[in-house]
């Protein structure tokens, strides 16, 4: 699927404007449309113009960390309420949990110790470890966004310490392999583009040293690729349930913190920043390296996303969050909405669910019960109001059920049945909706 081609044009001259304005040896940007790699462009040097040369990623790392603890959870291997102590025994900031590790509400320093992680050879988990101390907490403990590369080091030693597998082995057989993202590496491999720090005098470049992070990793190691993290723009946006659930994907992307509170325009959930930029909430993650920037962004109920990368450390007048937030409200702003899917006919739904669909009342108000095959949920849609959130229920025993969505989320439905079993009321958290509004 490609774009417009007045929308490829107004991408095109955002990233040549960028390019010439912030001083980037080479900038790339590519346009993910229903999961399909639709635009790529690039401006300076025409060696980093291709979908296959890697560029360092930074704290889009992040996300894939995010994503392997979840599996783990997934899986029952540990919960997000864990404090840090369950796992890492001794660490002196034990009572932090990993959830609050995961959304930057821990209480951590941003840094792991005085010498620049980023720019440094890493250490091993053991000596990352021993290296802690109780001065590492600085903020009131998951009350404040305070955004920590510490902390993603500490939940890739979670991850190392639950499953005995270093977090490259896990990223690469959890994620990376069963996506097809052959060339997101933890070490970069030919053909990459060279960092660079731009003197701001004369704009001379030097290139910038190529660590390895070591247990500093699962916060921003990897390289990729504009057609690899396109295909993990996808994934944010439309998940392989093989590899995680989309309710645990969604789960990700729900504010856990507004890292703004005056102006509700950032936020972070479980892994992955958000920016809300008028009615639109987009959600990624940005990163940096020495020599690198990168960002990827989605909005994911048009299943669209931008991916973008620079071989330089800083770039004038523009942050690399900006430009992202530019480049995909310009292809929102231009490209049609998302043709609707094609109706077909459905599967009818179990005899036992089939009496409860129809309309129910309470108080005057009325939704319809309506099986999701695919889902196997039933689903309670406001009839007067499409606007109102739907109620997604899944069968839990019998005549009971939980809700997974809108206001009723995480509560139960209770079906009950007069004397010859039919079903004459459904009890949503003591609300109880009949067949007729009286």
């Amino acid at each position: 699927m490609s774009l417009l081609p007045e929308t490829g044009r107004r991408i095109d001259e955002i990233i040549a404007a960028t390019q010439a304005a912030g001083r980037m040896p080479t900038l790339v940007a590519a346009v993910v449309t229903d999961s399909t790699l639709a635009h790529l462009t690039a401006a300076g040097d025409p060696a980093g113009a291709d979908a296959d040369t890697q560029y360092r990623i930074g704290s889009i790392s992040k996300t894939l960390t995010a994503a392997l603890v979840m599996q783990l959870r997934d899986a029952g291997r540990l919960t997000l309420d864990d404090p840090l102590d369950r796992h890492l025994p001794g660490t002196p900031m034990g009572s932090v949990t990993l959830r609050q590790l995961l959304s930057h509400v821990a209480g951590l320093q941003r840094e792991p110790d005085s010498e620049w992680w980023e720019r440094s050879p890493g250490v091993d988990v053991a000596a990352f470890l021993a290296a802690l101390t109780p001065h590492k907490l600085v903020q009131r403990q998951g009350r404040t966004y305070h955004y920590s590369n510490l902390a993603y080091g500490l939940l890739g030693a979670v991850l190392h310490r639950v499953t005995g597998e270093s977090w490259p082995a896990l990223a690469g057989k959890h994620l990376l392999e069963p996506l097809g993202m052959r060339r997101t590496t933890y070490r970069q491999v030919e053909p990459f583009a060279r960092g660079y720090v731009v003197h701001p005098w004369h704009g001379t470049l030097r290139e910038e040293p190529r660590h390895d992070a070591r247990a500093m990793a699962p916060a921003g190691q990897l390289w990729s690729t504009a057609a690899d993290m396109a295909t993990w723009a996808a994934f944010l946006v439309d998940p392989a349930p093989a590899v995680l659930a989309p309710t645990t994907v969604d789960e990700m992307c729900t504010p856990a913190v507004i890292a703004d509170p005056e102006a509700w325009t950032r936020g972070h959930g479980l892994g992955v920043q958000m920016w809300r930029r008028g009615e639109r909430v987009y959600v990624g993650h940005t990163g940096s390296m020495p020599g690198y920037l990168a960002v990827l962004m989605t909005h994911r109920p048009s299943r669209t996303g931008v991916v973008a990368f620079a071989n330089a450390y800083n770039m004038r007048g523009l942050s690399i969050a900006e430009l992202g937030l530019q480049l995909l409200t310009a292809v929102l702003d231009t490209e049609p909405a998302p043709r609707p899917a094609a109706w077909r006919p459905a599967i009818a739904p179990p005899p036992d669910v089939a009496p409860l669909c129809g309309r129910w009342w309470w108080m005057g108000l009325e939704r319809e019960a309506a099986w999701d095959a695919d889902a196997e949920r039933l689903v309670l849609t406001a009839v007067d109001d499409p606007d109102t959130d739907s109620w997604q229920f899944t069968q839990e025993s019998g005549d009971r059920w939980r809700c997974h969505t809108g206001f009723n989320n995480g509560e139960t439905m209770t079906v009950q049945r007069d004397a010859a079993g039919i079903p004459v009321a459904l009890d949503i958290a003591t609300f109880v909706f009949r067949r007729n509004p009286d």
